[in-house]
C-alpha cells in the first residue's frame, strides 16, 4: 500500500485507538484483580473475627497456626478448633460480614462428628430474595473436626459487577474503534470510486476533443468554400455545425477543469492583476457571445482593484457567474456589477434581473452535478457544474461566495476577497 498523507493518518489513528484499548483492557486486568484481592481480604479478616469471638466466648486460646484455608475461589474451610454452636455462628458471620461492608450472599455448612458429614446451615441473601441453596457442594476436610465451610456462589458475579465503570469504558472504546475502521473502510472505498471517477472523467473528455477538434478544423474550412458561401442553406448548417462543436467543446474543457480541481494536482497560478480589467474582458465577452439585447454595467470608483490570485480561474468564475445571469432570464437581462473597496476586503456583487432562485433550492446550488427544477434548466443545458466550479475556485483562494434572492427579481452573488 502505498504511504501517502492520508495513509499514515489512518494508521496513525488507528494505532491511537488500539493503544487506549489495550491500555484500558491493562487497566481492567489490574482492576479485576485488585477487586479479587480486596473481596479475599475482606473474607479473610472476617472469618478470622468470627473464629476470635468463638474462642472468646469458650474462653480459649486460639491455635498458633492459620484457621482459615482457601480451598477455591469463592468456597473457605475454617478450623475453629473448639466447639460452637450453629446459631451463634450465623450471627457472627452476619456481623462480621457487614462490618467490613461484605454484602454479598452467602453459605455455610458445619462439620458433624457423629455424623461424619457436613451438616448443611443456611442461605443468606443480601437482597433477602430466596436463591437456589447448595447442600451438595460442601466437601468434608480430612484431619480436623470443629470447623465450619462458608461458600459464596456470587462471588464471581460480584467482581464483574463492582467493575461497571470500566465495562462502559471499555465497551465505549471497542464501539469507537469499529466505528472508525467501517468509516475508514467507507472512505477508502469512496476515494476509490472518487479516482475511478477521475480517470473515467479524464480519459473520456480527453477521446471528445480529438474528434471535435477535427470536425471544427474541417468545419472552419469547409464554411469558406465557394460551394457552401454560395448556398446560404448550406452556410447556415455550417455555422450551426462550428457553434454546437464550440458550445460541446465549453462542456468539456469546464469538467476537465473541475475534474482537475478535485484532485491535489491543481496549483493556482497567483499574479497580481487589477480585477477591474477582468471583469471587463468577461463583459466583453458576454456581450460578443449573445446575439441580442444585454445591459451589463460596472459600477466601480477610480481605484486599481489590484488583487494576487490565479487570473485565468478568476476569470473563469467572473464569466460563469455573468453567463448563468444571461441564461436565466425571462426579459431583457440587466446585470450590474458593482465593486466595493471595503477596509479589510474587496466585495465583488453582481446583481440581476434573471427568475431567481426559490428559497429551498439556495443551500444546494453549489453541489456537483445539481442543477434547479425548473422550465429553464431544459432549455439552457448544461451539467451543473459551473457554480460547482466557482465554488471551488473561491475555497482555494479563501474567498467567500454567497447567493441571495433580490427583494423584487433575480439573485445577487456576492464575492468577498480579503486584503491580506
Amino acid at each position: 500500500m502505498k504511504f501517502n498523507r492520508l495513509n499514515i493518518i489512518i494508521f496513525i489513528g488507528l494505532l491511537a485507538i488500539v493503544g487506549v484499548l489495550f491500555m484500558q483492557l491493562l487497566t481492567l486486568t489490574q482492576a479485576y484483580a485488585f477487586e479479587k484481592k480486596e473481596y479475599s481480604e475482606k473474607i479473610h479478616f472476617a472469618l478470622q473475627d468470627v473464629v476470635n469471638k468463638i474462642h472468646k466466648d469458650n474462653s480459649t486460646e486460639l491455635p498458633l497456626t492459620s484457621q482459615i484455608k482457601k480451598v477455591s475461589e469463592d468456597y473457605y474451610i475454617v478450623n475453629v478448633d473448639d466447639v460452637f454452636d450453629a446459631t451463634v455462628l450465623e450471627y457472627y458471620l452476619k456481623t462480621e460480614f457487614q462490618k467490613v461492608k461484605l454484602n454479598i450472599d452467602f453459605e455455610y455448612a458445619i462439620y458433624n462428628c457423629g455424623s461424619d458429614e457436613m451438616m448443611y446451615g443456611n442461605y443468606i441473601s443480601a437482597s433477602d430474595t430466596e436463591k437456589a441453596k447448595c447442600a451438595k457442594c460442601f466437601t468434608k476436610k480430612a484431619g480436623l473436626v470443629y470447623y465450619f465451610a462458608v461458600r459464596f456462589p456470587q462471588l464471581k458475579y460480584n467482581y464483574v459487577a463492582s467493575l461497571n465503570q470500566y465495562w462502559i469504558y471499555t465497551g465505549v472504546l471497542i464501539l469507537v474503534l469499529v466505528i472508525y475502521v467501517y468509516s475508514v473502510l467507507l472512505l477508502l472505498k469512496q476515494k476509490k470510486y472518487t479516482e475511478l471517477q477521475t480517470d473515467f472523467i479524464n480519459n473520456m473528455t480527453h477521446e471528445f476533443k480529438t474528434p471535435i477538434s477535427s470536425i471544427l478544423i474541417a468545419s472552419n474550412y469547409a464554411k469558406n468554400q465557394e460551394e457552401i458561401t454560395k448556398n446560404p442553406k448550406l452556410s447556415k448548417y455550417i455555422q450551426l455545425i462550428i457553434e454546437q462543436s464550440n458550445k460541446l467543446n465549453q462542456h468539456i474543457e469546464k469538467i476537465l477543469h473541475i475534474a482537475k480541481s478535485d484532485t491535489n494536482s491543481m496549483v493556482l497560478e497567483k499574479s497580481k492583476f487589477n480585477l477591474l480589467d477582468t471583469v471587463s474582458t468577461a463583459k466583453e465577452t458576454i456581450l460578443l457571445k449573445y446575439n441580442k439585447e444585454i445591459a451589463i454595467s460596472i459600477e466601480a470608483d477610480e481605484t486599481e482593484y489590484l488583487i494576487e490570485a490565479d487570473e485565468f480561474h478568476v476569470s473563469n468564475v467572473i464569466y460563469n457567474i455573468i453567463d448563468n445571469a444571461v441564461k436565466y432570464n425571462d426579459e431583457t437581462p440587466e446585470i450590474k456589477i458593482r465593486f466595493q473597496n471595503l477596509d479589510k476586503e474587496i466585495k465583488l456583487d453582481f446583481i440581476d434581473n434573471g427568475i431567481g432562485i426559490e428559497p429551498s433550492e439556495l443551500n444546494a446550488i453549489f453541489d456537483k452535478f445539481y442543477r434547479i427544477p425548473t422550465a429553464k434548466r431544459n432549455e439552457v443545458g448544461g451539467f451543473g457544474l459551473g457554480l460547482f466550479y466557482v465554488k471551488r475556485i473561491c475555497s482555494l483562494h479563501n474567498w467567500k461566495i454567497t447567493i441571495v434572492n433580490n427583494e423584487n427579481a433575480g439573485i445577487k452573488v456576492s464575492i468577498s476577497i480579503p486584503k491580506k
